[in-house]
């Protein structure tokens, strides 16, 4: 059983920046595609950002390309999400998950792992 730990999050004014952390127990972290994911009060859990195991392959929402970064570093089991230009929409809390599989995906469903969450609040 992978355990995600994600950290990194608080409060930051808009166009702040803020660089989200995602330590894996396990050394299989590197086999698997990572993803990010985020929930504001009151609304579905969205699809954020994702990258393969080969740390080659990328894909963003578009709310986020232009602004956002995924990235991996294996030698630490820990995935990152750089978030630049925040904005007040940005607030929810952020969630890593990892698929097994080690292909990216947009959907929820195809992730087997979750962190427990960090929060974003964006000020206007």
């Amino acid at each position: 059983q992978v355990q995600l730990v994600e950290s990194g999050g608080g409060l930051v004014q808009a166009g702040g920046s803020l660089r989200l952390s995602c330590a894996a127990s396990e050394r299989t972290f590197r086999t698997y595609a990572m993803g990010w994911f985020r929930q504001a009060p009151g609304k579905e859990r969205e699809f954020v950002a994702t990258i393969d195991w080969t740390d080659r392959n990328t894909y963003y929402a578009d709310s986020v390309k232009g602004r956002f970064t995924i990235s991996r570093d294996n030698t630490k089991n820990t995935a990152y999400l750089q978030m630049n230009n925040l904005r007040p929409e940005d607030t929810a809390v952020y969630y890593c998950a990892a698929n097994r599989h080690g292909t990216w995906s947009l959907r929820t469903g195809d992730y087997d792992y979750w962190g427990q969450g960090t929060q974003v609040t964006v000020s206007s």
